[in-house]
């Protein structure tokens, strides 16, 4: 099977991650990183109003660079990881070459990432979400009929267990982490956890953070992202990391139930503290694979009671990492979605 991917490569992106795994089933591969042709990455003010006024011109080389592979390749079948520049007469333009389309919608909502990607939903022959309530969303906003769910997984070629140098403990190790990009709800969860425990040393590693208006969070952020073999050493150095999931946002109809970090965390041999919901306990058995809570009171709760049971957190720790080895990599999640192309 040929395929056509389409996504970023950066190490430790979810999309690259699952192109690596499809190849090592044996599919024949070729991508094209939007990050090679679309600029999206200035911080400076000036470059991203520059950025804005070029990206029209940029998003049409990039989907001119689609076709172009497409007559060189000849892929059975454009795999598309988001797709937030790709456009409907790229997809149509893909038709025409006898290539079916498929989708791999990782997000919550599927319009509040532009434009393009509500035009070209109903085009794809199938399209695979990672939330299972984005199956009725699709349906009910896009007419969408062909829509799978497919989890989250962890890359064995980032998240794994590493050797750590007392430098890496130094600069890492807490008492608990959370890695992601903030979120209203985030921050109080969060300032909840600090002004409960306000000795505790807790580290936030992630985009957005300057956003944030607790006091009492302002020594916890690391103002940076962690990413590749850094995010696995941060896992890794922490006593807990925490799984608190993004509310709902316009265009869902609910909020995360579950995320990458689910399975990057365990597939990185770190101890999992994770929102407790009716599809995330599913995955990790509670108080066996992982440590589950639910609302701000009770993560104060269980952050104290695994701070105090050392013990008991290796052992789930080591549970945890070895559930995730034997089904949650991204080679699992590969084979399921060559299965349905």
């Amino acid at each position: 099977m040929k395929i056509l991917a389409i996504g970023p490569l950066w190490r430790g992106s979810n999309a690259g991650g699952l192109f690596m795994a499809m190849s090592r089933q044996g599919c024949l591969i070729e991508v094209l990183d939007e990050f090679y042709y679309i600029s999206l990455q200035s911080k400076n003010k000036l470059t991203k109003v520059y950025e804005r006024f070029i990206r029209p011109r940029q998003v049409i080389e990039f989907n001119e660079a689609i076709k172009r592979k497409i007559k060189v390749f000849h892929p059975h079948i454009l795999f598309v990881y988001k797709g937030a520049f790709v456009l409907p007469e790229t997809l149509q333009y893909t038709w025409q070459h006898h290539c079916k389309l498929a989708l791999f919608y990782p997000d919550v909502s599927m319009t509040a990432h532009g434009a393009n990607i509500p035009k070209c939903m109903p085009l794809y022959d199938q399209v695979f979400t990672t939330k299972t309530f984005g199956i009725t969303d699709m349906r009910q906003h896009f007419g969408v009929k062909n829509a799978h769910f497919i989890p989250h997984g962890f890359d064995p070629q980032i998240h794994r267990q590493l050797p750590l140098t007392e430098e890496d403990k130094k600069n890492y190790g807490c008492d608990a982490s959370f890695i992601g990009t903030w979120s209203p709800k985030k921050e109080e969860w969060l300032t909840a956890l600090k002004k409960a425990l306000p000795d505790i040393d807790l580290r936030i590693w992630g985009e957005q953070w300057h956003k944030a208006n607790s006091p009492e969070l302002k020594t916890s952020i690391q103002h940076a992202p962690v990413v590749g073999d850094l995010y696995a050493i941060a896992i890794q150095c922490s006593r807990i990391n925490l799984g608190i999931l993004s509310e709902r946002v316009s265009g869902a109809s609910s909020g995360d139930l579950i995320t990458s970090r689910t399975f990057h965390i365990p597939g990185s041999f770190g101890f999992l503290l994770h929102e407790r919901n009716e599809e995330s306990v599913l995955y990790f058995k509670e108080n066996e694979e992982a440590g589950f809570f639910d609302g701000p009171e009770e993560l104060v709760q269980k952050v104290s009671y695994f701070l105090e049971k050392s013990g008991l957190r290796e052992q789930i720790r080591l549970s945890g990492y070895i559930r995730a080895l034997r089904e949650h990599s991204l080679d699992e999640r590969a084979k399921t979605v060559i299965s349905y192309l």
